[in-house]
């Protein structure tokens, strides 16, 4: 099947770099230059299909190999059937997660193939790990986490003279689970239940508490407990643009 091997073999480290290049330019092109065709091509009512990028940086979707094992490591199966349960940018998002996952196991496949030892595993690495993932260029995320590190820095050093109206951003995609406390942190905690106890959940309309995880709505700036409106920390994370379900169902009638 074109979607798996492709045209040769990589047999060294630069070889199987440029095999990664070529796949994760064919699978960026997929979900973002050529997003429509892909979006087409995903049909639900089809059977498991999955998305191959290819080492001549083109991309195709297709049903998985029929082999057992199949000659290399295949791509996430069934993206097609969660299309239409998503927000469009949500399930891309996933999709380019997915696909960084595929692209690492193939060229580690290649490497384990050819008996790459420490050193060339680990220049592999390197040469790959200096890209952006599909995920990054996807949804900005390496952008967007360089100006929250100044974000961040700028309102820890500020944070006394400051008084946001409602919830930190941060609050968007922080998890529940925080490391351990010390005495500073936890005065901050109180800080901010204090400042932010006039927020109310645009669902359940409870206060605000610092120890739940909330999220903001892009469109009307609403804020919501996640569990209101099923919204996990970990599915956050992969969130570029949040709507609540009311302003969602706006753009459906629209």
């Amino acid at each position: 099947m074109e979607g798996g091997v492709g045209a040769y073999n990589p047999r060294t480290p630069e070889e199987v770099f440029r095999d990664f290049r070529g796949r994760r330019a064919g699978m960026i092109k997929a979900l973002t230059t050529d997003v429509e065709k892909f979006y087409q091509q995903c049909d639900p009512d089809k059977e498991n299909l999955c998305l191959y990028g290819l080492p001549n940086e083109t991309w195709e979707v297709t049903l998985p190999a029929e082999e057992v094992p199949p000659e290399l490591p295949e791509p996430a199966l069934g993206i097609n059937f969660a299309r239409d349960g998503m927000d469009e940018k949500d399930w891309l998002s996933l999709v380019a997660v997915h696909s960084d996952a595929w692209l690492l196991a193939v060229a580690f496949y290649f490497g384990a193939r050819f008996g790459f030892d420490k050193e060339a595993r680990k220049r592999l690495f390197h040469m790959m790990n200096g890209l952006p993932t599909i995920y990054e260029v996807v949804t900005g995320t390496a952008k967007k986490q360089s100006k929250e590190k100044t974000t961040n820095s700028s309102s820890k050093s500020n944070k006394s003279g400051s008084k946001p109206s409602r919830p930190s951003e941060s609050h968007i995609k922080a998890s529940k689970m925080p490391p351990p406390k010390d005495e500073e942190e936890s005065e901050r905690e109180d800080e901010d239940e204090e400042e932010h106890g006039n927020t109310l959940c645009g669902a359940c309309g409870d206060n605000y508490a610092n120890d739940e995880f909330w999220i903001c709505c892009d469109i009307c700036e609403r804020w919501f407990h996640g569990k209101c409106v099923r919204i996990t920390p970990a599915r956050a994370e992969h969130i570029k643009q949040y709507k609540c379900p009311a302003c969602s169902n706006k753009r459906a009638r629209a």
